[in-house]
């Protein structure tokens, strides 16, 4: 079985603690697929956590490993 070899996840973070966040992933575009749930550790993720912020998950066909990156931060000025 041969997996995808570029993806984008969007994620939803749903809830979180100290360590662990429950995150939802949606494929993009989407398809007629189900929403994923994954429980990742907060120092997994690049950003400051809070319930609603989009995480995305890459991976290009020339990587090995995806990653995870947040979305670009807007300047409230």
């Amino acid at each position: 079985m041969t997996g995808l070899s570029t993806f984008v996840l969007v994620g939803t973070i749903l809830s979180y603690d100290n360590f662990l966040a429950t995150v939802k992933f949606d494929l993009n575009p989407a398809t007629n697929g189900e929403s994923g749930i994954a429980i990742l550790p907060i120092s997994a993720i690049p950003c400051e956590v809070t319930i609603g912020k989009k995480v995305y998950v890459v991976k290009y066909k020339e990587q090995e490993i995806p990653t995870i990156t947040c979305g670009e931060e807007k300047n409230e000025d």
